[in-house]
């Protein structure tokens, strides 16, 4: 079935034929977005009841279910902010959230409660002049990272002035863009757009979100070329995913195409504790045994480092490493500055 327009209620996914049961997705359509593009409903085998890309992008009853340890901020954004649209974590970096909504949304998103219609929204003009102004004034800041949402949402326009903006700032080397956009919509990615990502005395990095090798269409690979032939650096980003790439053929095909277009593996995610995202969920220890599996199956070029970010805005540890210890579902993690927390994190959290 060809699908020409974005799919965004339960009557639009009847009508591509993608869901036949709606009952209760109505209630999960109210507390959290949908949306698919024409090129991931095209990618869906509507025959496959366990399709991997159907199962990240189309909602499910199971959204309803939240655990007791999961959390509406469940990596602490909103604990780092000291201005809207900046989360500033560690010192030579920050977040720059300039828009949260998204050309997709995915079922295990870690920002779930703050994306969508209903999520936070675009910075106003003032919100983006308190957020640019906070960057110039901290001298440490040496990265800044567009994430949101999808910044690439944004039109080459609003992207050029928020580079622009970047470029005056001496102590920024580094501007990085987080965007499922080259896979989800490829068509967003010409030469106008690849233009407006680069400024003046700035690098740009461009970290790539797919999550399993058929994302990699014909215009997706289009789109990434335009992309490295523009001189921005590839970078990908996945996440580990229960019934989507939770096996080793899977991960090493993924790790595979993402070098073959260009993109350096970087990091493979835990999982977030997001609310209704329990049955995406795997193991830390299956997680692991899957890393080293790969490490014995395709070239170092195509290893990614496996994550986990610690609950209570703590940070990224490397899971796959010492940072970790435990077993049985109880595990401490230790943080990039030497601080130990339990995981999953006890009632209250810390």
């Amino acid at each position: 079935m060809t699908q020409h327009r974005p799919i965004k209620t339960v009557g639009e996914l009847v009508e591509a034929g993608l869901v036949a049961d709606v009952a209760g997705l109505e209630a999960v359509a109210a507390k959290y977005a949908i949306g698919i593009t024409p090129a991931v409903a095209e990618l869906i085998d509507r025959e496959d009841p366990d399709d991997p890309i159907a199962r990240q992008f189309v909602p499910r009853v199971d959204e309803l279910v939240t655990a007791p340890e999961e959390r509406a901020d469940p990596i602490g954004d909103l604990a780092h902010s000291p201005v809207t649209g900046v989360v500033h974590r560690y010192p030579d970096r920050v977040l720059l959230k300039a828009v949260h909504v998204c050309p997709v949304y995915c079922r295990f998103c870690f920002r779930r409660e703050m994306v969508g219609p209903a999520g936070l929204g675009t910075l106003t003009g003032p919100e983006l002049d308190a957020a640019i102004g906070y960057i110039a004034d901290h001298h440490d800041i040496w990265e800044v990272i567009l994430t949101g949402g999808d910044p690439l949402v944004l039109s080459p326009r609003r992207l050029r002035e928020i580079m622009t903006r970047l470029a005056g700032i001496d102590h920024v080397k580094i501007v990085r863009f987080h965007t499922r956009v080259p896979v989800v919509e490829p068509e967003r990615v010409d030469d106008e757009m690849v233009a407006a990502l680069k400024a003046s005395g700035k690098t740009t990095y461009l970290a790539v979100h797919a999550n399993h090798p058929r994302e990699f269409t014909g215009a997706a690979r289009a789109a990434l070329a335009r992309l490295a032939d523009g001189g921005i650096v590839l970078i990908s980003q996945s996440v580990l995913l229960k019934g989507v790439n939770d096996d080793v053929e899977t991960l090493a095909s993924l790790m595979r195409t993402f070098v073959e277009n260009r993109v350096k593996p970087y990091y493979l995610h835990h999982p977030d504790l997001a609310p209704g995202t329990g049955h995406f969920r795997v193991s830390i220890e299956e997680g692991q045994r899957l890393v080293t599996a790969l490490r014995g199956r395709i070239s170092g070029l195509a290893q990614p480092t496996y994550v986990l970010d610690i609950p209570g805005g703590h940070g990224k540890a490397d899971i796959g490493a010492a940072s970790i210890a435990g077993g049985d579902g109880c595990f401490t993690v230790r943080d990039w500055q030497g601080g130990e927390h339990r995981y999953p994190p006890s009632g209250g959290g810390d």
